[in-house]
């Protein structure tokens, strides 16, 4: 287990990405967040009041960029660049960032970015031996009827997407709506349970029943398998079989 306490903040300007990073930072037990900022100001009160020591840091915000605000703090505070774009990752890279993670960020993705930061600034006597601690979550909250509703991950047989929207079937006819990227949901899930097999819909691999090349059938339900995803997701398929 890592030893060393990593104080942490967060800085974009889009509520629903702090949500996903939180989420997988809570995951990993000697992370710690001390601050969540929607913009470089409240970023610049959080490094003046505690002690950081890694920021995830958007670059793309309103008033003060990510990369100004990246160039008018310590060296000694370490920065994992978060973007949805891709263009800015020369400039990430000229400030010495540890990383640059593009949206949206995986749990696994992240884990690659903390173990570079941990290569580059704990000891070997700290690392020797030790590995990050992550706590095995087995479910996410989402937004529905303005409240925030935990979901297990062993309820969800489908994901579909619908415009911004996104429908979560569960167990025993139950849904739940709100308002999501597919993609955004994506990253919130445990890789290997859960399989993307169309732009619009995600399924539980457990919750699989019957499948063709074309469709897979879990319960009454039938979710297409588009032409894109179709070598992966029968690969997968018949793998578990």
């Amino acid at each position: 287990m890592m030893t060393k306490l990593v104080n942490c903040i967060i800085v974009d300007d889009e509520a629903l990405a702090r949500e996903v990073l939180e989420n997988h930072l809570g995951k990993i037990e000697n992370m710690h967040v001390i601050a969540s900022c929607k913009n470089a100001l409240e970023a610049f009160q959080a490094v003046n009041s505690h002690h950081v020591d890694l920021v995830f840091l958007d670059i793309n915000m309103p008033d003060i960029s990510g990369l100004s605000f990246a160039k008018s703090i310590s060296d000694e505070l370490k920065i994992i660049f978060t973007t949805a774009y891709r263009d800015y990752a020369v400039d990430g890279f000229d400030l010495k960032a540890v990383d640059y993670l593009l949206k949206p960020i995986s749990f696994e993705r992240l884990l690659q970015g903390i173990h570079k930061y941990l290569d580059e600034n704990i000891s070997h006597e700290q690392k020797h031996g030790k590995a990050l601690h992550i706590e095995k979550n087995d479910f996410i909250f989402v937004r529905a009827d303005r409240k925030m509703a935990k979901v297990s991950f062993n309820e969800i047989l489908y994901v579909e997407s619908l415009s911004d929207y996104i429908k979560i079937h569960l167990h025993d006819d139950q849904m739940l709506i709100t308002r999501e990227t597919l993609s955004n949901l994506e990253a919130r899930l445990p890789r290997g349970k859960f399989l993307r097999t169309h732009r619009s819909f995600i399924v539980s691999l457990d919750k699989v029943e019957r499948f063709t090349s074309d469709t897979i059938e879990i319960g009454k339900y039938e979710i297409p398998i588009s032409r894109s995803y179709r070598d992966t997701v029968i690969q997968l398929l018949e793998g578990k079989s």
